[in-house]
């Protein structure tokens, strides 16, 4: 699924590291404000080599493509919105 969201980034969290069955891995979520009458906070989080090549910095404006996926882990759903371009 292919959904773009246009806003301002009011936040770039700490990366995250850590190891998992596939090897290493880096993630890092940011904060967009959407645009609009009632505009939304959308925590993103971009993976690996996406973190250099969307290079994301807090107070700028920005179109954002991301990917919504869920997924089950112990009985709970948790979802993520990956920013993919």
């Amino acid at each position: 699924m292919d959904v773009k969201l246009t806003g301002t980034v009011k936040q770039v969290l700490e990366e995250q590291t850590g190891e998992g069955r596939n090897g290493p891995w880096r993630k890092q979520e940011f904060i967009l404000e959407t645009e609009g009458d009632y505009p939304k906070e959308v925590c993103i989080v971009q993976w690996g080599e996406k973190i250099e090549e969307l290079g994301v910095k807090e107070g700028e404006r920005l179109t954002v493509h991301v990917d919504i996926q869920s997924r089950e882990y112990g009985g709970r759903w948790y979802t993520d919105v990956k920013a993919w371009r």
